[in-house]
C-alpha cells in the first residue's frame, strides 16, 4: 500500500502509550517501506499504465489520491493531464512527497494535505476521479478500503471513476508438506521437549509468503468480488461458500489465497494478479494451514465456506474461519487471525 492507515500518531508518545495503530501509521514514514512498494514493478507499473495511458479519462479532471505516500500516483495523474490533484496522507512521508512534487515541477498541479481524510479540509469539494493503492495482505488485512469508501461517498462526483474499480479474492488448496513440517510440526519436538501448545497457535496464524504454482493441487475459486463503485463497508464482513476441484492425486496441507486487481474503466482493461501463477508482488500470497492433512484424488471436490470479519478489538486485524469437507467425510473447521 502506497499509503498509511488513517489514524492519529503522537510523535512524542512514549513507547508504553503508543498503540499498534500508532506504530503502523508511523511505520509508513520510513522510506524503506515505500522503496519496496515502488520497486514492485507489477504494482507501480500497472497503476502507471492505467493512469498515464488513459489521458483521455484524466485530461482536465480533478483527482483525489487517498493515502498518497510518496506522491507517485498523484504525479502519474498530473502527467496524464489532470487539471488538479489533491493527495491526502497522515504519515510523515508526505513531507518528503512535497519535496518530490516540487522537484518534478508539479507544485501548481498537485496539492498535498497532511492528516486523516475524515478530519482534513480539502481545497476541492468534489472530484472526478479517486485513485488509491489501498490493498493489504489477503486484500483486506490492514487495508485502506474503508477510507477509500468514505472518500467515495463524500467526495466523488456522480458518475465519477475510481482507480482501481474492481478486486477479486481467490482461494485454492496446496501441497506443502516440507514447509508445514518446518513451520508447524517443528513444535512437536524441540530438542526433545514437547512444545505442541505453540503448534496450536502457529496453525491459527496465516503465513504471508510466495508459493510456487506447482504446489497448487486444485482449481482456484473466486470467493469475493469487490466493485469499489458500489460496495458498502458492511459487505467486507462476509461468508463465502466455495468448491475446490482437485487437479491431481495429492495431499492438502493448506489453503492459499490471493487477489486480482483490475482497472475496468480503462480503455485497454489494465489488470494484475498477486497469485502463484503471476509475477512476484510484495503482497505475495496468504497460506492457511489445515489442522490435519487431507488426501484428495483428481476430480474430487472439496466443499467449504470462508468467513471473514474485522476483529472486534482492532478492525485492522481480521478474524477468518474456514470450514471444509470432502463428500462422505466429517466437516473440519479452522479459525485464523491475521494480526
Amino acid at each position: 500500500m502506497e499509503n498509511s492507515i488513517p489514524s492519529t500518531t503522537d510523535r512524542n508518545a512514549s513507547s508504553e502509550s503508543m498503540t499498534s495503530r500508532d506504530y503502523y501509521a508511523d511505520s509508513y514514514a520510513h522510506f524503506g517501506i515505500h522503496e519496496e512498494m515502488l520497486k514492485d514493478t507489477v504494482r507501480t507499473g500497472s497503476y502507471r499504465a492505467a493512469i498515464v495511458n488513459n489521458g483521455h479519462l484524466f485530461k482536465g479532471k480533478t483527482v483525489l489520491d487517498v493515502g498518497c505516500g510518496t506522491g507517485i500516483l498523484s504525479m502519474f495523474a498530473a502527467k496524464a493531464g489532470a487539471s488538479h490533484v489533491v493527495g491526502v496522507d497522515m504519515s510523515n512521508i508526505i513531507d518528503q512527497a512535497q519535496k518530490i512534487i516540487e522537484a518534478n515541477g508539479f507544485r501548481d498541479t498537485i496539492t498535498l494535505v497532511k492528516g486523516k481524510l475524515e478530519d482534513v479540509e480539502l481545497p476541492i469539494k468534489q472530484f472526478d476521479i479517486i485513485i488509491s493503492e489501498w490493498m493489504g495482505y489477503f486484500l483486506l488485512y490492514e487495508s485502506m478500503l474503508d477510507t477509500v469508501l468514505d472518500a467515495r461517498d463524500k467526495y466523488l462526483k456522480p458518475g465519477g471513476l475510481i482507480f482501481p474499480d474492481n478486486a477479486r479474492l481467490f482461494l485454492a488448496a496446496i501441497e506443502d508438506q516440507d514447509y508445514k513440517e518446518e513451520k508447524i510440526n517443528f513444535w512437536d519436538n524441540v530438542y526433545g521437549f514437547d512444545f505442541s501448545c505453540i503448534k496450536d497457535i502457529a496453525v491459527r496464524e496465516p503465513l504471508v509468503d510466495t508459493v510456487e504454482l506447482k504446489a497448487v493441487v486444485t482449481d482456484p475459486f473466486m470467493i469475493k468480488h469487490i466493485n469499489l463503485l458500489t460496495v458498502k463497508k458492511e459487505d467486507l464482513t462476509f461468508a463465502a461458500p466455495f468448491t475446490l476441484t482437485a487437479t491431481r492425486n495429492d495431499y492438502i496441507h493448506a489453503f492459499l489465497a490471493w487477489f486480482d486487481i483490475s482497472f475496468d474503466c480503462t480503455h485497454r482493461k489494465v489488470q494484475f494478479s498477486t497469485g502463484p501463477h503471476a509475477q512476484y508482488t510484495h503482497w505475495k500470497q496468504t497460506v492457511f494451514y489445515t489442522p490435519s492433512t487431507v488426501t484428495i484424488n483428481e476430480g474430487q471436490k472439496l466443499h467449504g465456506k470462508l468467513s471473514c470479519a474485522p476483529n472486534a478489538r482492532n478492525n485492522r486485524d481480521l478474524d477468518i474461519s474456514i470450514t471444509f469437507k470432502l463428500e462422505g467425510q466429517d466437516e473440519t473447521k479452522a479459525d485464523y487471525k491475521m494480526s
